[in-house]
C-alpha cells in the first residue's frame, strides 16, 4: 500500500511526493519479499509481520505532552499523533489517523482526543498531561482507547522543566546512535519515538538544495542540515522553516526525526525557548510552550527584532569533499533513477565506468561491483533461436537493484554515525 500510494502521488505531481521515499517503501518491500523466499521459524514470522499489534496492559500512567504532527502516509490515511513522555523519559503517543488525505491531516490537531474521559483536543493535550489508569499499550507505544481505559487531564510540563528536561541531556551523538540502532531493526521491535531527536541549536543559514528547503544549523559545534518534514502546502512545514532561516542566530530547543545520510540531517518537528537568557530566541506568548511546526503557522513578529541577536560565530561548515572522500551518492543516484525512470535508464552504455572508478578508489569496491552488475541487470537480454531479442530477466535486475539499494543505506547509516559523532571525538582527543 505504501508504495501504491507513492507511485500515484508521483504521477498526480503531488506536492508532497519525495522521491526517496519511494524508493525506501520500495527497498522494504523488496527486501521482506526477498527475505521471506529463504526464510524458516522466527525469522520468517518477523517478515509476515502481525495484522494488527496486540495492546498490552501499561497499568497507570502519569504522562506530560511533548508535541504533535500531523500524518500524511502513502496509503492514504491521515491524522495526527501526539507524543508524549513518562516522568522516566518512556514515549508514548496518541493517534487519530484515519482514511483522508491533507485537509484531514491539517485539521486533526483540532480533533478532541479518544481516551477514556479525556475532553481536550490534540493540540492541547501537547501542551497538557494526562493520569491514565488501565492503560493498554502497543509495542509502536500507540495508547489505547479500550472501555476499561481511564484517563483524565492533568497538569503539563515545559521543554526546559522536569520530566521533560531529561530528553535533552542525552549527547546528541548517542541520540543518533540510538535512532539508526532503532532504524535497522524491524518496524515492530523499534522502541516507540526512537527516531526522534531532542537537541539545542542555532540557525545560521539557508542553504540550496535541489531536494527543497534546508536550513543550516549549529549544535555545539555540529553543523546540521533542517529540513521540512512534510512538503504538502496544507502543513505548515516549510512556511515555518522559511521564516527560520530568515532569523540568522536565533536559539531554539528543537525535537526532529534523524534523516539518515553523510551528514547531519534532521526534520523539523517542533520548536521552543532553549534554556538560558542570552542570544535572540522566538517571542512566544507562554514562556513554557512550544510551536507544532506543522500546526503552528509562524508570524514574523514571533522572530526578534532584526540584529537582537549578537553576530553568531560562523557554524562549521560542511564538508566540502564529502562525496569525494565517500562517494557512495553515485551508487544511490544510479539507484534512484531507476525508481523514477525504469531499467532502460540505466541500460544506455559507455555510463558507468567512471563511476565504478571513483568508487573504487574510494575503498567501497564492493559498491563499484553492485553498480556494475546493476548496468547489466539493466542492459543484458538474450537472444532466441532465431536472433530476437528475449525479455529482460526482471527477477535479475531486481535483486541487482536491491543488493545496490541496501548496500547504499548501511554505508549511509555508516557515514551518519560518524558524521555525528565528529564533535564528541574532536573533544575527546583535546580532552586526551
Amino acid at each position: 500500500m505504501s508504495v501504491v500510494g507513492r507511485l500515484r502521488a508521483a504521477r498526480a505531481a503531488d506536492p508532497a511526493y519525495r522521491l526517496a521515499d519511494l524508493v525506501e517503501a520500495l527497498r522494504e518491500l523488496l527486501a521482506t519479499a526477498h527475505g521471506i523466499a529463504g526464510a524458516t521459524g522466527p525469522r520468517l514470522a518477523d517478515l509476515r509481520g502481525t495484522a494488527r499489534r496486540p495492546y498490552l496492559p501499561g497499568g497507570s500512567l502519569r504522562l506530560y505532552g511533548l508535541f504533535s504532527e500531523p500524518v500524511l502516509a502513502g496509503s492514504g490515511h491521515a491524522g495526527v499523533i501526539t507524543w508524549t513522555a513518562d516522568a522516566e523519559g518512556r514515549l508514548f503517543r496518541v493517534a487519530d489517523v484515519a482514511p483522508g488525505g491533507a485537509a484531514r491531516a491539517a485539521a486533526a490537531a483540532e480533533r478532541t482526543v479518544r481516551l477514556g474521559d479525556a475532553s481536550l483536543t490534540h493540540r492541547e493535550l501537547a501542551r497538557a498531561g494526562l493520569v491514565v489508569s488501565g492503560a493498554t499499550v502497543s509495542p509502536d507505544g500507540s495508547l489505547g482507547a479500550g472501555a476499561a481505559v481511564r484517563a483524565v487531564q492533568a497538569g503539563g510540563a515545559g521543554w526546559h522543566e522536569p520530566p521533560l528536561d531529561r530528553l535533552w541531556a542525552e549527547p546528541p551523538h548517542r541520540q543518533a546512535e540510538r535512532a539508526l540502532a532503532a532504524a535497522a531493526l524491524p518496524a515492530e521491535q523499534r522502541p516507540p519515538g526512537a527516531e526522534l531527536l531532542f537537541l539545542d541549536l542555532t540557525c545560521r543559514r539557508p542553504l540550496s538544495a535541489a531536494g527543497g528547503d534546508v536550513l543550516l544549523a549549529d549544535c555545539a559545534g555540529l553543523p546540521i542540515r533542517l529540513t521540512v518534514a512534510d512538503e504538502d502546502p496544507a502543513l505548515a512545514h516549510r512556511d515555518n522553516l522559511r521564516l527560520l532561516a530568515a532569523a540568522p542566530g536565533l536559539r531554539l530547543r528543537v525535537i526532529g526525526r534523524l534523516v539518515p545520510g553523510a551528514e547531519p540531517r534532521l526534520r523539523l518537528l517542533a520548536a521552543g525557548l532553549p534554556p538560558g537568557e542570552e542570544g535572540a530566541v522566538l517571542r512566544l506568548a507562554d514562556s513554557r510552550g512550544h510551536l507544532d511546526l506543522g500546526y503552528d503557522r509562524l508570524q514574523r513578529t514571533d522572530l526578534p527584532e532584526p540584529g537582537a541577536a549578537s553576530a553568531p560565530p560562523p557554524a562549521a561548515a560542511p564538508p566540502a569533499d564529502e562525496n569525494a572522500r565517500a562517494p557512495v551518492h553515485l551508487l544511490r543516484r544510479r539507484a534512484d533513477r531507476a525508481v523514477a525512470a525504469g531499467r532502460r535508464a540505466l541500460a544506455l552504455p559507455g555510463t558507468v565506468g567512471d563511476d565504478r572508478v571513483r568508487l573504487g578508489r574510494a575503498g567501497l569496491a564492493t559498491g563499484a561491483e553492485l553498480l556494475e552488475e546493476l548496468h547489466r541487470a539493466a542492459a543484458d537480454r538474450g537472444r532466441d533461436v532465431f536472433g530476437r531479442l528475449l525479455p529482460a530477466d526482471g527477477d535479475r535486475f531486481a535483486r541487482a537493484w536491491l543488493a545496490a539499494a541496501v548496500y547504499a543505506e548501511s554505508v549511509a547509516h555508516a557515514l551518519c554515525a560518524a558524521a555525528w559523532a565528529a564533535p564528541a571525538a574532536e573533544t575527546g582527543a583535546v580532552g586526551a
